[in-house]
């Protein structure tokens, strides 16, 4: 079989690789792919984006399944095209993934189905936001409404934070915000106390498959500090999600929207994750819906799943089939998986692009190289954006995991690389 992933970044070269482990998988497609995908003869990337383009040539080209790694692509409704055409893809619809394209949509639906979330009020007014915020004080978090590439939050500790992140999102649009229909909005909501974890599952419509617990590293700094980026760093599992708030998220979060989306004529199928707050009493609630896989959190997931990629994609989109999809039963590696995010000079806000990449290692059993923000320019690796590559490895124990990352990543150099020092620390603290 033929398989299409729609994407290129780490993510999705993550569900390359693993895809490609597949005995009845013939050859990996990525559109557009990055410059890791390129110079790797397991797979080949195809120079495509457009929705329709890209639909055409995966009938020309007999692709058996497609699965889709981004949010753009989603919300641009490829899901949809595919659909209408009889070609079998994994993923949202366009109305489906608004859960992600449109935080002031997904709040007003966790409001009306009773799935816990932060409380909020949303504005495409910036004086009436800059009296809300001003009467609900600090921290508050201010979120652009549109897809904004993991970077359209800020968590504002003061009120002159609060303000300026309503300016600019209102305002001057700095991050490139894709805003929705009717404009410019903000969601303001409470800022919730606790610790985050990413919290996924696979959907067929009415089913879900709950993968592995994992946890990301939201700032550019060590020690949780510096700007909001799209992830530094993730591992799986996340000791913070004991069996205990595994199965409150399940039973409080998930399997409600699953039933909501149904219920309200949109059926959800594809990756679900849900950004979990989790208290010290081990309550939980829902910061935030994306309709894709975490990145960077995909990498250290795919790492430890032992089970065929394939067959377990294949079993979501059968038509009928959703009592053996809820019945899978997947296959985790015990150890632990962490990626390290190496991230180009001035990232997040202007990451430079054309750096030279040196002292890229052999992929290892325990250790491999995604790449993200790559490109191949004369048979060079080249930086193409913010995040680049992320250097993930297995280990018996998160210290371990984070020791052997760390050792991969030693020898990997281009100019301006940022990198944490810490990823894993939480991990390290519940152990």
């Amino acid at each position: 079989m033929k398989v299409l992933v729609v994407g290129g970044g780490g993510r999705e070269h993550a569900f390359a690789w693993k895809l490609a482990q597949s005995a009845r998988v013939q050859m990996v497609y990525l559109a557009p792919g990055n410059g890791g995908t390129a110079v790797d003869a397991r797979y080949q990337n195809v120079p495509i984006t457009d929705v329709v383009a890209l639909r055409q040539w995966a009938q020309d080209n007999r692709i058996g399944l497609t699965v889709v790694g981004p949010e753009g692509p989603l919300a641009a409704g490829v899901v949809d095209e595919f659909r209408q055409h009889g070609l079998r893809i994994f993923g949202p619809t366009r109305a489906a993934a608004q859960l992600e394209s449109s935080k002031a949509f997904s709040k007003a639906f966790m409001r009306r189905h009773g799935i816990p979330t932060a409380e909020y009020d949303t504005f495409s007014d910036p004086v009436a936001a800059h009296h809300y915020v001003a009467q609900k004080g600090a921290p508050i978090v201010v979120k652009a409404d549109g897809l904004a590439a993991g970077k359209g939050v800020v968590v504002a500790m003061t009120l002159d934070e609060a303000h300026a992140a309503i300016d600019f999102m209102l305002g001057d649009n700095t991050l490139g915000v894709a805003h929705n229909e009717g404009g410019a909005r903000v969601v303001i909501e409470e800022f919730l106390e606790g610790e985050e974890a990413s919290f996924m599952v696979m959907c067929d419509g009415r089913n879900v498959l709950a993968l592995a617990t994992s946890q990301d590293h939201k700032r550019l700094l060590d020690g949780d500090q510096g700007p909001n980026t799209g992830g530094m760093g993730a591992y799986s599992p996340a000791p913070v999600v004991t069996p205990k708030v595994h199965a409150r998220a399940m039973r409080e979060i998930i399997l409600p929207t699953i039933k909501g989306m149904e219920k309200d004529g949109i059926p959800y199928t594809g990756f679900l994750y849900a950004g979990l707050m989790i208290d010290a009493q081990g309550g939980v609630k829902t910061l935030e819906f994306n309709c894709r896989m975490g990145d960077p959190e995909t990498q250290p997931i795919l790492m430890r799943l032992k089970s065929d990629f394939l067959e377990v994609l294949l079993a979501a989109t059968e038509p009928g089939a959703g009592q053996a999809f809820e019945q899978l039963e997947l296959d985790w590696d015990r150890r632990t998986a962490l990626g390290v995010v190496l991230a180009a000079h001035g990232y997040p806000l202007s990451p430079r692009k054309g750096d030279v990449l040196r002292g890229l290692p052999s992929e290892a059993s325990d250790a491999v190289v995604f790449h993200a923000g790559t490109t191949l320019v004369q048979g060079q690796l080249q930086t193409s954006g913010g995040r680049v590559l992320c250097v993930t490895a297995l280990g018996d124990s998160v210290r371990l995991a984070q020791a052997r990352a760390y050792q991969a990543l030693n020898g990997i150099h281009f100019d301006g690389m940022q990198f944490r020092t810490d990823v894993g620390h939480r991990g390290i603290k519940h152990s």
